[in-house]
């Protein structure tokens, strides 16, 4: 029985280098995975730093901080963070990468008015594009918009402008075939996106550098005539509620209207034909519950 107990031992806390490969590098000590172990979650427990102390709880060991968590930095630049999360499951690290993806806000694109877009980008497209480049920007210093307002104020919206049109270089060689000397502004880039104050902006953030956080983001490629004109609104959110407006678009896109009316009453045709209506006003269970089947 002894002799039971520290195989498992091995095996939940012991990395084994053997000649052909390496043993126990997946996380097993999951609930329920090994008789006798409690390895339900505990903050209290998770918290404690002594090493290797166990007690015995109604004849189940229960494990008490035995991974002595921490974060170590090994990168710190203005735009860069590396670090490493030691003593602590994969399952758990990978929690903390979602969270830091999906629910720290920030400023981002969430409304294009492109008043002009003469190039082989659709305007669909564009835009998307626009809503993925990163803004230099602290949201600690700006509100979240009210719900139902369209315009946006100094303290909720920072306004961008994208104004490019490609020309031909007079100095260009006759005989060149190199976009780069026969063109002029034929490659539309996130450092084109220039910063359009409102209201007051301009005194609180005149020492505030806004602006894309790189600038060699490259957008679109134009030819000699083509243009793009649009003027953003960047308001601060987190990547999950963006992500959950996108996801119910593409459902509501996705309705056949031939269909029965769902578990609201309303008729798929009726929610395909309301797609571009705030999705606060659109009822939640009739995207929650659609299947494209």
């Amino acid at each position: 029985m002894a002799g039971g107990r520290e195989r498992v031992e091995v095996i939940r806390n012991r990395v084994v280098l053997k000649e052909f490969g390496v043993q126990n590098v997946h996380t097993t000590d999951f609930p329920g995975n090994y008789p006798g172990y409690d390895d339900t979650w505990n903050q209290q427990r998770f918290e404690q730093v002594q090493r290797g102390h166990r007690s015995q709880l109604n004849g189940v060991t229960v494990n008490r901080g035995r991974r002595n968590f921490r974060v170590d930095i090994v990168r710190l630049e203005e735009g860069t963070l590396e670090f490493d999360m030691i003593g602590i499951d994969a399952a758990i690290a990978n929690a903390f990468r979602r969270i830091l993806l999906a629910e720290v806000p920030t400023m981002a694109v969430e409304k294009a008015f492109i008043y002009n877009n003469t190039s082989i980008v659709q305007d669909e497209i564009l835009a998307h594009r626009l809503g993925l480049i990163p803004i230099k920007a602290d949201p600690r210093l700006f509100e979240y918009r009210s719900a139902g307002d369209e315009e946006g104020t100094e303290i909720d919206t920072l306004q961008f402008q994208l104004k490019v049109k490609c020309t031909r270089n007079p100095k260009a060689q006759k005989d060149s075939s190199d976009p780069e000397e026969l063109y002029l502004n034929h490659k539309v880039y996130s450092k084109h996106m220039k910063w359009v104050p409102i209201g007051n902006q301009a005194d609180l953030f005149g020492q505030v550098d806004i602006r894309p956080v790189h600038d060699d983001i490259l957008i679109a490629q134009l030819r000699p005539g083509q243009e793009i004109d649009v003027v953003m609104h960047c308001v601060k959110g987190i990547e999950k509620r963006r992500l959950d407006v996108t996801c119910m678009l593409e459902k509501l896109m996705g309705l056949k209207a031939d269909k029965s009316p769902g578990p609201d009453d309303l008729h798929p045709r009726v929610l395909k034909e309301l797609k571009t209506t705030p999705s606060s006003l659109l009822l939640p269970q009739q995207v929650t519950d659609f299947s494209p089947t």
